[in-house]
């Protein structure tokens, strides 16, 4: 099947190339409005029915008509001068707020794109008082716009919104402050754009530096970076339709995280691809490109499969997360993994095949062979000294892990820092009334067996909960329209992203609805404070469940790969060491250094999942020529120091690069720790498990690293290796193996 495309492409380059620029045209351009009609933005969405917040997320909807995509931004008006607020200055503002709640805010133009393919998000927007300083310093406004905050078009809906209530306003001698997720997002990445842009580019730069250092060539440089984008663009299209058809939801990161995935593995794959290409061009120059191409395709293919595979299989493992933001995110980074293998073993090869040796034009490397450099060097230094090696390398790693001491999750938005316009808006209003007051916590409350609710049956709860310490504030209770369900809204003291408000809302509140709730009711605590409490809970079951299944499965795929006992055995204690020395930085940084709450808690799995799986990849790549190397005769230590040599280059550089993808996401605000642990993650697993740490335990344990089923020196790798000086390539050495023999190691894909 592999050979099979692969063959197909380098035959037919010209046919695979129009056909992925047609899917990629057609899929980029219907992925905006695709990706808006597949997400969610209300994490609370994720959590299963059975907890208590998305009980009262429901009840939310159905009784009270609460838009399930509204997002809410609070306005704080006040008078230009400082002064309190006159009764006809509140006539004013509630004029003014009815003007702008009649007008259709229109999509700017300047959103990217064309406008006939991205989503219309023109609205008009519903605006209502909220409550008055006890001061009468300013008035809170709610208003409500319909939209992912995330979305770029959502966000241009609201920046037009807020212009025009600051001018209308300030027409009337009024200042007006915006504030809440939406706000905080919007001026978050205003204030980051410029970042964003110059990091974005440098991540580019970085990685076509690298390139063209390695192979002296424009076209080797930038003609499959434009494959691998084309590619990932058609990935991301490709699960916005399977999350359409399969009715799933998706977190409106998820798309975002995708791309730089994306990025980084099909550069990885990339790699993999030219380095063998480059190597069998020089062994065989008389040989046609296109043969070369085909060849070279076909045996890096079952390798790329083989390491996708490894990845796809680990996210599947999601499946089993109780929280649906983690079960959403393992299918669409499958299917998106699967999308890039498909590519990897047709357009790139196809690339090979229509470029030929104009691909690393105008390097004169073709022409000669290389001599050995640093990275014979470095092999050499591993298994000359193994155990010197073996130890600085864990010693780094569980100095690195000690970070993991009173590691604690932090469920609330990351830290941006105070210098927000939103920000500051949030802090004045906390100075005069309780901080919930713009996101409070609210208790909702049904009849059971259709029967009626009245104020004064719900009085003794009300009256409970406005004694729970830290409620600086309750709303009176407010009925729906049949009677059947009411709804208590709570102003906490503390912040609502708060540890102290999660607790608040998951501890005393809960327990004084649970004593107070009149009989022949049910009721249920929601609220940003309360879903993210039960997100904790979610999150740690989640945790238990999927962090030994997932090893356990690519342990397995280890086992079936490498045909070894003890050898998975070694990888995976390898693996897992490197993942808890780079959860143990983060900590240290983020936690420990930085004075954060804690570090966020999507990072221990999503960290897992990819350090492991990646990870892993480049542990199969050192391993399998490892093996391959061994099956040659002479020593252990010496194959080893040959494995090593012809892997440095493409590990190194392929880890550098997907480093410096994963880093690209610190641009985007609230990534940070993810963008650090991952990149930080990718380098260990590189640099110091698959270049130092396994062939150290390679060269101390030799042949017995296979065990039960160790390779042993054929006869025809002996003739090849001491009939020609220099000695034949490894690739040729297995390629004449192969037609020899009917069994043969499995071909590496990382010379």
């Amino acid at each position: 099947m592999i050979r099979a495309l692969t063959g197909y492409s380098t035959r037919h380059p010209w046919k695979v190339i129009a056909l992925w620029a047609v899917l990629g045209v057609v899929l980029v351009a219907l992925t905006p409005t695709l990706i808006a009609r597949v997400t969610h933005h209300r994490t609370g969405d994720f959590l299963p029915r059975s907890y208590d917040s998305a009980a009262a997320l429901r009840i939310a909807e159905e009784q009270f008509g609460v838009n399930p995509d509204a997002t809410t931004v609070t306005v704080l008006v006040a008078r230009s001068d400082g002064k309190a607020l006159s009764p006809a200055d509140q006539k004013r503002v509630e004029t003014e707020a009815a003007k702008l709640a009649r007008h259709r805010v229109i999509m700017p133009k300047e959103d990217d794109g064309p406008r006939f393919l991205l989503p219309d998000h023109s609205q008009t927007p519903r605006i209502a008082p909220a409550m008055t300083a006890p001061d009468r310093s300013f008035e809170l406004l709610s208003v409500q716009l319909a939209g992912n905050p995330s979305d770029t078009g959502v966000q241009g809906v609201y920046r037009t919104f807020r212009d025009a209530a600051r001018a209308q306003f300030s027409e009337s001698g009024m200042r007006t402050g915006f504030t809440g997720g939406l706000a905080d997002s919007v001026d978050t990445a205003d204030a980051h754009e410029t970042a964003a842009k110059v990091g974005s580019a440098l991540v580019m730069g970085f990685i076509i530096l690298l390139n063209v250092l390695a192979f002296r060539s424009a076209p080797a440089a930038l003609l499959p970076l434009i494959a691998v984008a084309m590619i990932g663009g058609v990935a991301v299209g490709a699960v916005a339709v399977a999350a359409m058809l399969t009715g799933h939801k998706l977190d409106a990161g998820t798309p975002n995280l995708i791309n730089v995935v994306l990025l980084g593995i099909g550069i990885d794959y990339l790699l993999f691809l030219l380095f063998r290409f480059r190597e069998q061009l020089r062994n065989r120059p008389e040989r046609p490109a296109r043969e070369v191409a085909e060849e070279v395709s076909g045996r890096v293919g079952t390798a790329i499969t083989s390491a996708a595979l490894t990845i796809v299989a680990a996210f599947a493992t999601l499946g089993l997360a109780t929280f649906g933001q983690f079960r959403s995110l393992g299918p669409a980074i499958a299917v998106a993994v699967l999308v890039m293998l498909l590519g990897s073993l047709t357009l790139l090869p196809a690339l090979l095949a229509a470029a030929g040796r104009k691909m690393f034009w105008p390097s004169k490397a073709l022409r000669h062979k290389p001599g050995e450099g640093r990275a014979a060097r470095f092999g050499a230094l591993v298994t000359r000294r193994p155990l010197t090696m073996l130890t600085a390398s864990v010693a780094l790693l569980a100095a690195l892990a000690a970070g993991l001491t009173g590691i604690r999750m932090d469920y609330g938005r990351s830290d941006f820092g105070d210098r927000t316009a939103a920000a500051a808006t949030a802090a004045e209003i906390s100075r005069a009334l309780p901080a919930g007051v713009s996101d409070p916590t609210s208790v909702f409350v049904t009849a059971k067996r259709g029967g009626t609710l009245t104020t004064g049956r719900l009085n003794g709860l009300h009256r409970a909960l406005t004694q729970v310490k830290g409620v600086g504030q309750a709303a009176a209770t407010v009925l729906n329209k049949d009677h059947r369900a009411a709804r208590i809204d709570l102003y906490p003291t503390a912040d609502p992203q708060s540890q102290q408000a999660r607790d608040l809302a998951s501890g005393p509140i809960r327990d004084a609805v649970a004593r107070h709730t009149p009989a022949g009711t049910t009721a249920h605590v929601g609220g940003t404070a309360a879903v993210f409490a039960d997100i904790s809970s979610a999150v740690d079951h989640d945790l238990r469940t999927v962090f030994p299944v997932a090893a356990a499965l690519i342990a397995l795929i280890l086992l079936l790969l490498l045909r070894s006992l003890l050898a998975p055995v070694v990888l995976m204690l390898s693996v897992g060491l490197g993942f808890a020395a780079t959860l143990g930085a983060a900590t240290l940084l983020f936690q420990h250094g930085l004075g954060n709450p804690g570090v966020d808690f999507t990072l221990p799995l999503v960290l897992f999942l990819f350090v492991v799986a990646l990870g892993t990849d480049y542990n199969i790549l050192i391993a399998d020529r490892i093996r391959e190397e061994m099956q040659r005769p002479g020593p252990a230590r010496p194959a080893v120091a040959r494995a090593v040599r012809h892997t440095t280059p493409a590990i190194a550089m392929a880890g550098l690069v997907l480093a410096g993808s994963f880093a690209s996401l610190a641009t985007t605000p609230g990534n940070e720790q993810v963008a650090f642990a991952l990149a930080l993650g990718i380098l260990l697993s590189a640099i110091v498990l698959s270049l130092v740490l396994v062939p150290a335990l390679a060269a101390l344990l030799g042949r017995s690293i296979w065990w039960p089923f160790r390779p042993r020196p054929t006869a025809v790798g002996h003739s090849q290796h001491r009939t020609t000086t220099p000695a034949p390539e490894p690739d040729q050495v297995m390629a004449e193996m192969s037609q020899a023999h009917s069994t043969g190691a499995r071909r590496p894909a990382d010379a």
